[in-house]
């Protein structure tokens, strides 16, 4: 085999509870994650050695070198695997860059299972899953799919029952944001505030509704505690916010940690109206649908 191309999904978090910050500098969390059906491409091709081009939107602020997630996971397979093993990685994007809606974390789940299948590995998913803890707190769920609730950083997954589908629209900023920066602002905001941070809990009712596949219930639970260091870093993100509860979105918030926003729908034609109202309204660079959950990496 010369070649493998693994298609990954990106996701939103329908909850992000973000704890006390912790004495390493991390923070305990309980994160519901949503795959949705916005898709990266990874293909990995037989080589001598690690190299990574990247295709696509925004594919001139990833990495090509050594600080590419994709690479670094290939890298540690190669480790895992005890082999000087070598691949050419190509990343067709359209999950958006620092969008908080964990692209990078994408590709490198995406590398992960095409460089497992290239090189004859035969790895279970439980080895790729542990790799995937020690690249980064999403890379596990971008491995998962589905719906899944995470703790500790995020890494520590559990798949949740859903019914039916859900139907989101993503309005996407200009530029990004960095991660680093949004959970060291929500820090700086709850130490100005006062705020006595509880330790993280899911909503039962958002559970709840996951499970019975009640659109409109979910919307109502959906939250973010990053979302106010996100607008604070970014304060056009509240106007986007605003135009979709006008144009009737069901729940609405900053995905991660930002600036992608969010939008729940009724159904995917409520999910059109609602795209096309919030390109009229002018508060996005660009606006999409998708749905969820979907399926983790895929080999195509």
């Amino acid at each position: 085999m010369n070649s493998v191309t693994v298609r990954v999904p990106a996701k939103v978090n329908l909850q992000l509870a973000v704890g006390p910050l912790r004495d390493d500098g991390y923070h305990d969390l309980v994160n519901v994650f949503h795959a949705v059906s916005i898709f990266d491409e990874v293909t990995a091709t037989a080589a001598t050695g690690m190299s990574v081009r990247v295709e696509g939107e925004s594919a001139d602020q990833v990495p090509e070198d050594g600080d590419n997630l994709a690479i670094r996971a290939a890298l540690a397979l190669a480790g895992h695997a005890g082999r000087p093993y070598g691949v050419n990685l190509l990343i067709r994007k359209s999950i958006p860059v620092a969008g908080g809606m964990a692209g990078g974390s994408a590709d490198a789940a995406a590398a992960l299972v095409a460089c497992n299948e290239l090189w004859g590995l035969g790895l279970p998913r439980e080895d790729l899953m542990e790799i995937a803890a020690d690249l980064g707190s999403d890379v596990p769920f971008a491995l998962l799919g589905g719906t899944a609730i995470g703790t500790g950083r995020g890494e520590r997954l559990t798949s949740l029952d859903v019914a039916g589908t859900f139907h989101w629209v993503f309005a996407l900023a200009d530029g990004g944001l960095s991660t680093a920066a949004v959970y060291a602002e929500c820090d700086r905001l709850r130490q100005a505030s006062g705020e006595l941070v509880a330790w993280p809990q899911a909503a039962e009712a958002l559970l709840a509704a996951l499970r019975e596949g009640d659109a409109e219930a979910l919307g109502a639970q959906l939250g973010n505690d990053l979302q106010p260091a996100a607008v604070a870093l970014r304060g056009s993100l509240a106007h986007t916010l605003d135009a979709g509860r006008e144009q009737g979105a069901l729940g609405s918030l900053v995905s991660g940690s930002g600036p992608t926003c969010a939008f729940l729908a009724r159904s995917a034609a409520h999910a059109g109206e609602l795209a096309a109202g919030l390109k009229d309204a002018g508060v996005a660079r660009d606006v999409i649908t998708a749905h969820g959950p979907v399926p983790g990496p895929a080999v195509v």
